[in-house]
């Protein structure tokens, strides 16, 4: 099957494995640790099982790199041009103190590029997906409707993570210029500036690949930007520093 725009495709898997998750949000998991000592549950294995089952069918052959399995084996030192960023669980930290803002992620890289996406916010079932050239939300399933991003405002919104100190917050937003601040975690930030409800987010910390590739992709393709502090192109694919990211920011 053609990889040419396999957003609408990504968004249907994203919806089956956010379906799959919901179930266990709020539900008392266990929590475990990984090396990085970062949270892992059962909602983020049985959501990666469901896609790369998926993509294999779909796409057999094309290589996937996701969160999980790269925790759990690592990542490889080199990759194609042409491959899947996967991130089954985005704002785990989330997901486990009950919190609404956690993603299911599906982003296509090509040439270092994410030229597909999809995003699914499992607790209000919004997805937001590339089709056509353009940036789409459906929510629970139903039609979808274009979105863009806003022209800067006179009281821009900048998002932040939940994590983030105050003074760092107050240094970002002098250097950005946004007057109002929300803070909220995963994917779900580059989202909301896609649609038109926030205007940037400024992340000076780390992250990893699969974190907003996809979201990247849908951002984007609604007419905003990921880049680096400096104004330069954002790339993946750096197989030689195990996919982390350096600094960005995604605004309007």
């Amino acid at each position: 099957m053609s990889l040419s725009d396999p957003g609408a495709e990504l968004a249907d898997i994203c919806e089956a494995a956010a379906r799959l998750i919901l179930p266990l949000w709020r539900s008392g998991l266990t929590v475990s640790t990984k090396s990085d000592e970062s949270p892992v549950t059962e909602a983020d294995r049985r959501g990666e099982t469901l896609i790369l089952a998926e993509l294999e069918k779909r796409w057999p052959g094309v290589p996937v790199i996701s969160e999980e399995d790269a925790s759990e084996f690592g990542t490889p030192d080199a990759i194609g041009a042409t491959f899947f960023l996967v991130d089954p669980l985005d704002g785990t930290k989330a997901f486990v103190r009950g919190d609404v803002h956690f993603t299911v992620n599906i982003g296509l890289i090509e040439n270092g590029r994410p030229v597909a996406g999809a995003v699914t916010a499992p607790p209000t079932m919004e997805t937001w997906f590339t089709q056509g050239g353009r940036a789409l939300k459906r929510v629970e399933g139903g039609a979808p409707s274009p979105v863009h991003v806003r022209p800067w405002p006179a009281d821009p919104l900048g998002l932040i993570s939940h994590t983030m100190k105050p003074e760092t917050a107050d240094a970002l937003a002098e250097k950005y210029g946004f007057t109002r601040r929300e803070a909220m975690d995963s994917s779900i930030k580059l989202c909301r500036i896609a649609e038109g409800a926030a205007d940037i987010y400024p992340r000076h910390g780390p992250t990893m690949e699969w974190d907003i590739a996809a979201a990247h992709a849908v951002l984007e393709a609604a007419g905003g930007s990921v880049l680096t502090p400096e104004g330069e192109p954002f790339a993946y694919g750096k197989a030689q520093d195990g996919f982390r990211n350096g600094w960005f920011v995604a605004r309007s």
